[in-house]
């Protein structure tokens, strides 16, 4: 027999090259084999692996000696392996032509987030190897994406993330005044696509311009051996106008849109992507005011705001908080996370998971705009329809009790009534 009777040894799985799984779905595909001639198989077997790795060097002087530091870390979160020939022994002699060996997989419930880093990164393949007696085994290989769900519909990432900073400006050892920060956002989880509303106050009480600016930066963190290695990006930005000598500035939810980005990874023992807000302010002479607010990037959007009461409670008294009584003219629903990061199309039926927003000149009777009126409009007082009844006499207190004595004792000597008082109690 030839080495030439495979003529092409594929995998396939059965979402295509760009779906994505998560933790506890079972991983589907196929071995294509087309053999040119008839072909003695002794074993064909598929593997799943996947895990965390790091790896990065650190040089440092040792007297006149260069020395690098090897730093190397690994984790295992998926390692599966399938028989689709059993070797007996003996070999299995497949007629020519095109065999499929279809294969599953279990996979296990929690998983982590695939990642590409310059240090390190999170993989997930699977290989089918084909062995053949006397012929070098015959492997191919392919590579799939897990994307584990962060939900933020949790109190802990619905809840307003707000902070403060003072900097007093200095310029060759002198006082040139006091800049002052304070920025707010409405909650800490968002998802790609969703629109930061940045809040903040700039006080520039110093004798030069400041420019304040915002960005979202992503922070990934590797490990290994008890050392740590960052590496930062900035994914979206903003800048403001600058603020004069003694001019204060304030923004009203400055819209910051995040770009399709993965989503954060906190549970991984090797590496972390981690995800911030950082509210600056420029100021010259002086190193700048810096403002950080933990942010998380999840996959599973905002619920509808039908159906977030609490959320929306919140969203409403962080406005009035900020005195910022004004309503959205149209909510809108953050996008999914699929749509933005990957791209991917709506499904076959057309139909989108949230309900279509109204128009602008509906009228606002949702539970949406009901509730966030519970928090500006106080209810009008109690009335009745029919006639008022006759109010009673309402008799003053007065305010000069000994003035009211000497002008009583004087009316008596000139022989003038005083009124009657009503008793106590009547």
């Amino acid at each position: 027999m030839r080495p030439g009777g495979v003529r092409s040894f594929a995998l396939e799985l059965a979402r295509g090259p760009g779906g994505a799984y998560r933790g506890g779905e079972r991983l589907c595909g196929r071995v294509l084999l087309e053999a040119a001639a008839p072909l003695r198989v002794r074993a064909l077997e598929v593997a799943a692996r996947g895990g965390a790795a790091t790896h990065w060097l650190e040089g440092r002087s040792v007297g006149v000696n260069a020395v690098s530091s090897d730093y190397a870390a690994a984790e295992t979160y998926l390692r599966r392996r399938q028989l689709l020939l059993r070797d007996t022994g003996e070999t299995t002699t497949l007629p020519p032509g095109r065999h499929e060996f279809p294969f599953s997989f279990q996979l296990p419930p929690t998983l982590v987030t695939s990642f590409e880093g310059k240090h390190g990164s999170v993989r997930y393949c699977i290989k089918a190897t084909l062995h053949r007696p006397w012929v070098p085994a015959r492997r191919a290989r392919k590579v799939f994406t897990v994307i584990e769900p962060v939900d933020i519909n949790t109190p802990a990432l619905l809840a307003p993330q707000a902070g403060a900073l003072e900097k007093v400006a200095r310029s060759w050892y002198s006082s040139r005044g006091l800049v002052s920060l304070s920025a707010k956002i409405d909650r800490k989880g968002y998802t790609p696509g969703e629109v930061i509303p940045v809040f903040a106050e700039i006080d520039n009480g110093s004798t030069r311009p400041v420019l304040p600016r915002a960005a979202v930066v992503q922070t990934q963190t590797f490990m290994a051996r008890g050392a740590r290695k960052q590496k930062r990006a900035v994914v979206a930005s903003l800048s403001g106008e600058p603020v004069g000598p003694g001019r204060r500035a304030l923004w009203q939810g400055r819209a910051l849109r995040i770009p399709p980005v993965g989503p954060s990874i906190l549970h991984c023992r090797v590496l972390h992507v981690d995800y911030s807000l950082k509210v600056c302010v420029d100021i010259p002479g002086t190193s700048k005011l810096l403002l950080e607010l933990p942010l998380v990037i999840g996959t599973i959007p905002l619920h509808p705001f039908g159906s977030r009461s609490s959320s929306v409670g919140s969203r409403a008294s962080f406005l009035l908080d900020w005195g910022l009584g004004a309503l959205p003219e149209r909510p809108e629903a953050p996008p999914e996370y699929s749509e933005v990061v990957a791209g991917g199309e709506v499904a076959a039926t057309g139909q989108s998971p949230f309900p279509p927003l109204q128009d602008a000149d509906v009228n606002l009777e949702g539970p949406f705009f009901a509730y966030i009126q519970e928090f500006r409009y106080r209810p009008p007082p109690l009335y009745s329809e029919g006639p008022s009844p006759p109010c009673a006499p309402v008799r003053t207190a007065c305010c000069f009790p000994a003035e009211c004595r000497s002008w009583r004792r004087a009316g008596r000597e000139r022989g003038v009534a005083e009124p009657l008082e009503p008793r106590r109690g009547s």
